[in-house]
């Protein structure tokens, strides 16, 4: 089938009833987009008003998308449907005024038939109606927020999803590829086709090749099955991501029919508790990162080039694994993980029957299951990168009989489509026995909490790096939590529902990694979801036991909504889940919004083997009576920076992160002080120096000799902009983008942190401003604005292509610094174009 973007065109806004369209006007106030795009990200924020912290204060409501398109005289006949990769939420498409179909997931891709609604040879129109309100526990954006495709076919051809790709022998001198082909013919005559299949590898050389005829019936489905054999086959892994294209023709008297084409990889997935998970027969340990689907800046916007770019950083700060939190990836973010060498797990819902929020999808979940289900493993089905399926996260029924009968549903569906994957679910123990806790908070320091507690550290006792596992009672969430999840009701109450998986995810419930291996030997587990402090400690249990697979820390990437979960308190300030308003991000991640690596990067690197060279952060001294140690999802309140607006001698305190045994800190060419590294916490040392400005060094040693140092310099006043493009040209697909970093910095390019000052950004040639922003976790500052305050000496801009080509000229001005200019060329062709996992190509006319 012919297969084309249907991005453009479109206009976005506020729907609005039919009796306020007589005052206000049919479009009233639309703006002209480019999709993907987020609805929400434009609306606004505000204290109130709004869905409150967990969504950023952002501003519910409804909308509706508009787009003319012609449809020519020559499609009559032929097969019309639209594919919508995701719309959030309860998206009703009409087309010409006609009511054409609905979707009530935000994150599945789903296909409308266009043909019943539209008029050969004139001008034709859809419109799509969302809505988004009180229905997530973080910032979900709204609207059309992943691409849309035509589709146009013959009306015998292959099905949208209809290719699918399996390699159920691979051995090093040959692996077979199992190519299933779904053809309908939805015509009224029986029709024989032959069936073409060829394969090509990376190079796009044809290494295996195929042929059969097919006859189908009218209004019949069928499914061609060919086997292609590859000799000496290159294997897909994380380290080697190798990847082939299968591509199945139709043809018969007159010439090619349809055609359609699916990228897959090479490689088997086992898992045991002895061996744990092997890809190709190696044992892997997941280093996992769990990710939201927003953008940051781009909100929830899935644009091809800004879900690449996000893999391809999290890939390089060290993770090997992503899991999706708490809904399935998009296209473009498996194709990247494929490319990139990335493992995925990929999740369905947050919950099934039970709701979390007013609105949520548990009021549509009975009624939408499968539909649900169906579409996830159709989408993923061709991606080697994915490797699990995840039914679900902290879902509230879990330890009762009847949610683990509703897991086993979920399950067996997703097993009777596709047998090779894993299955999981990211279970939460504590909500297990949600209705004993009230009891067991009120009795706080008694018996059972002080078995829990006992039970906890017992079972964590060979991977502590210094200091009990559980510290406190329940007053503190990280301790209570890890003590109510080794209690032996949770183990009793979540036993069938874990007996329903391959592979059990735990949340937060590393307590109970040991004690379940000896009442459940055969049973494996994941952390599915982890305090990012506590990694030192996890990732020992990880690498010493077979049963325990990987970790997937909260939260790989920052992400907007449950705003301040992450944010260091101070005494006066209270504890609280949520930060109250302007606070935007959660403030918890590896990453910030922008991409940049935060401290608790570093770390989780040094702790992963990754890194040899020590990584030097220092706390802001404004807080040096009471300095904020790692706990939950809050790293220490510190950046890599040596530049403080405070007094000489100001009492500071330095952290490096290192896996040497003792570290040196150097100030201004003299020894500070030398301190034993893993004295508090493992992989750290940390020191009281007094403020100097000047360089800061700190050197690493193992047994007694140096094993690598990191520095860190005062800045001087900020004296002009540095800009640096990610690229030096960008694709003219609107599927691609530029990220522009713009840092304030010294006569000597040293950034400066605390200088922040208003930039502004302006553009000649053929691009829009996406994005513009900053990684401040607490701010008014919208990301569509042309001017913004920096954050640390950095800004970030994102430019989006507007289909032309040539020279982009993009001027930044900042307040007393002389502004600076940079040149990024748009191409004709280029970049990095979203898409399907099965493409299909033009049939004849």
């Amino acid at each position: 089938m012919i297969r084309e973007p249907f991005n453009d065109g479109w206009r976005v806004t506020r729907r609005t009833s039919i009796f306020e369209l007589f005052t206000a006007g049919d479009g009233a106030g639309a703006v002209s987009v480019t999709l993907p795009h987020d609805a929400m990200l434009a609306g606004g924020r505000s204290a109130d008003g709004s869905d409150g912290s967990d969504t950023g204060y952002h501003r519910p409501g409804a909308w509706r998308y508009d787009k003319e398109f012609e449809v020519p005289a020559s499609w009559a006949g032929k097969r019309v449907s639209i594919e919508f990769e995701g719309v959030y939420r309860d998206a009703m498409v009409y087309i010409n005024d006609a009511f054409a179909g609905q979707w009530a997931n935000g994150y599945s891709t789903f296909h409308l038939a266009a043909d019943p609604y539209l008029r050969y040879g004139r001008t034709n129109t859809i419109r799509v109606e969302a809505q988004a309100y009180k229905d997530s526990r973080w910032y979900s954006g709204a609207g059309i927020h992943r691409p849309v495709h035509l589709l146009v076919g013959d009306l015998l051809h292959v099905t949208p999803t209809g290719l699918r790709v399996t390699t159920p022998q691979i051995d090093d001198e040959l692996a077979v590829a199992a190519v299933a082909t779904e053809v309908v013919n939805e015509g009224t005559g029986t029709r024989t086709v032959e069936v073409l299949l060829e394969v090509r590898d990376g190079d796009g050389e044809i290494v295996a090749a195929d042929h059969a005829p097919l006859t189908v019936l009218a209004g019949e489905r069928a499914i061609v099955r060919r086997r292609a054999y590859i000799r000496h086959p290159a294997l897909w892994s994380v380290e080697e991501p190798n990847l082939y294209t299968a591509t199945v023709r139709l043809t018969d008297a007159g010439g090619q029919v349809d055609e359609a084409r699916a990228t897959f990889g090479i490689r088997s997935v086992s898992v045991d508790p002895i061996r744990g998970l092997r890809i190709n027969g190696a044992t892997v340990k997941l280093r996992g990162a769990c990710v939201h689907h927003d953008n940051g800046p781009l909100g929830s916007a899935a644009i091809a080039r800004a879900e690449e770019r996000r893999v391809r950083l999290l890939k390089d700060a060290g993770f090997n694994a992503i899991r999706s939190a708490h809904n399935p990836l998009s296209t473009a973010m498996l194709e990247a993980c494929d490319r990139l060498g990335m493992l995925v797990m990929d999740e369905t819902f947050d919950m099934w029957t039970v709701s979390k929020t007013d609105d949520d999808y548990a009021r549509r979940f009975p009624q939408w299951w499968e539909r649900d289900v169906d579409a996830l493993v159709a989408k993923d089905f061709n991606h080697p990168s994915v490797i699990f399926y995840s039914i679900g996260n902290e879902i509230l029924e879990v330890g009762t009989p009847h949610g683990a009968r509703w897991g086993r549903l979920l399950a067996e569906r997703i097993r009777a489509q596709d047998p090779t994957r894993l299955v999981t679910n990211a279970v939460n123990g504590m909500l297990a026995i949600m209705d004993q806790i009230p009891a067991l908070m009120a009795q706080g320091s008694g018996a059972q909490a002080n078995d829990a507690q006992a039970q906890a550290n017992d079972a964590q006792a060979q991977a502590n790096a210094g200091g009990p596992a559980v510290e406190g009672g329940f007053n503190d969430l990280l301790d209570g939590m890890g003590a109510l999840t080794a209690l032996p009701e949770v183990g009793e109450r979540i036993a069938e529902s874990a007996a329903v998986l391959d592979v059990v995810g735990l949340n937060y419930g590393d307590s109970r990694y040991l004690t379940d291996h000896q009442t459940h030997p055969n049973r494996v587990v994941v952390g599915s979801e982890t305090f990012p402090t506590l990694i030192d400690r996890y990732w020992k249990l990880v690498t010493e036991h077979g049963h325990i697979i990987g970790d997937f820390t909260w939260t790989g990437w920052d992400y907007l909504g449950e705003s301040g979960i992450g944010r260091p308190t101070y005494p006066g300030e209270g504890p609280s889940f949520g930060a109250p308003y302007p606070w935007l991000t959660a403030s918890t991640g590896d990453l910030d919004i922008t991409g940049r690596r935060r401290p608790i990067s570093y770390y989780r690197e040094t702790v992963y083997g990754l890194r040899r060279t020590p990584y030097l952060a220092v706390q802001r001294p404004e807080h040096r009576e009471h300095p904020f140690r790692p706990k939950a999802w809050a790293w220490s309140d510190s950046i890599a920076g040596w530049t403080w607006d405070v007094p000489a001698g100001t009492p500071v305190t330095v952290e490096a992160y290192t896996d040497a045994d003792e570290i040196e800190f150097v100030l201004n060419g003299t020894t500070a002080a030398r301190v034993p590294v893993g004295t508090d916490k493992a992989y750290l040392a940390t020191a009281e120096l007094p403020y100097q400005p000047g360089t800061l060094e700190a050197v690493a040693y193992r047994d007694g000799a140096e094993t690598g140092r990191c520095r860190l310099l005062t800045a001087g006043a900020a004296a002009r902009l540095r800009l640096t493009p990610d690229r030096p040209h960008l694709g003219a697909d609107p599927q691609d983008l530029a990220y522009l970093d713009i840092h304030l910095v010294d006569e000597h390019a040293t950034i400066n942190p605390i200088s922040d000052r208003t930039v502004t950004v302006d553009l000649d040639g053929p691009v829009t401003l996406q994005a513009l922003g900053t990684a401040r976790p607490s701010t008014e500052e919208p990301f569509h604005a042309t001017s913004c305050t920096s954050y640390e000496g950095h800004a970030l801009a994102v430019l989006r292509p507007t289909g032309g080509e040539g020279p982009v000229t993009v001027t930044v001005r900042a307040d007393g610094l002389p502004p600076a200019t940079v040149t990024i060329e748009v191409r004709q062709p280029g970049g990095t174009v979203s898409g399907t996992a099965t493409r299909h190509e033009p049939a004849r006319s």
